[in-house]
């Protein structure tokens, strides 16, 4: 990715509708060979931090009026979920002094340290000008084009309402009791978007039978808590999906029945694309 190749894809539809955006900020699977060259997993591992399929998933959303959104650039490469400060200065080499967070403890800074299981990604710290050089290329077009898209839908339609949408690995749900949810609905307990935005996502969710849990596990990242801003009538609800339902988690690769579970799931991304921003709301200075 150190050329023209874009490092995002965004989706208008002929006609948006109610300022609803999906986005997919975790599905990026370009891999540029220096990336794998310098890593010490193979794709295979590397891919295990991916979304897999979700920006497929989310394409549906174009029929019924959305915007959609969805990265390139593969998680383990940067986060797009993460600040841009987040820095490890165990994977940067001379990184600035930072106030760490147990994100950045975990490895699961801005550059991430390991992939799923805990596994290095690195012999070797990188450079802070490859650190660097990520963030700019990479980070910032994406949350470029996230904000400007917010700032259009306020004005357009006095608000807006992002579903971020993201996958969960099973074995991430193996402590909650059973039946364990198909879907974790995160607003950072409410911080994030209205009690009716929420309201009715998970109206939605269980209308189309999916089991749901809110805020537990996830109850949302850096992109919930950047832009979610309930009182400028601006919603953001991370969508977190059960991997396992759609997709070989092993061999990363899609389940026979993927077909029926993405006209399941469109169902929800119909339900979800006619949600509309607060409309009792105003539009805060910023």
């Amino acid at each position: 990715m150190r050329s023209d190749e874009p490092v995002l894809d965004l989706h208008r539809p002929p006609e948006w509708r109610n300022g609803v955006i999906f986005a997919s900020p975790h599905s990026g699977r370009s891999y540029p060979g220096w990336f794998l060259a310098g890593a010490r997993l193979d794709s295979l591992q590397l891919r295990s931090s991916e979304d897999a399929f979700v920006d497929r998933l989310i394409q549906p959303a174009l029929r019924h009026g959305a915007v959609v959104l969805s990265s390139r650039v593969p998680r383990s490469l940067i986060d797009l979920n993460r600040a841009p400060e987040d820095i490890d200065p165990l994977v940067v080499e001379g990184a600035p002094p930072i106030r760490m967070n147990p994100r950045i403890m975990a490895g699961l800074g801005v550059i991430p340290r390991v992939v799923s299981q805990g596994r290095a990604i690195y012999n070797r710290p990188i450079s802070r000008a490859e650190a660097e050089y990520r963030i700019d290329a990479m980070w910032r077009p994406y949350h470029t084009a996230l904000s400007g898209l917010i700032a259009e839908a306020r004005a357009r339609f006095g608000g807006a309402v992002l579903i971020d949408t993201h996958s969960m690995p099973r074995d991430s749900l193996a402590h909650l009791p059973m039946p364990r949810p198909d879907m974790v609905l995160g607003d950072r307990n409410g911080a994030s978007a209205s009690a009716r935005i929420a309201k009715e996502v998970g109206e939605a969710i269980t209308a189309e039978g999916f089991r749901m849990r809110r805020n537990s596990p996830f109850s949302g990242a850096y992109i919930a808590a950047t832009y979610g801003r309930p009182a400028q009538n601006v919603h953001v609800v991370q969508l977190e999906m059960d991997r396992s339902l759609y997709m070989d988690e092993r061999r990363i690769e899609p389940r026979p029945d993927f077909d029926r579970f993405a006209a399941r799931f469109a169902g929800l991304i119909e339900r979800l694309a006619a949600i509309r921003p607060d409309p009792a709301v105003g539009i805060a200075a910023e």
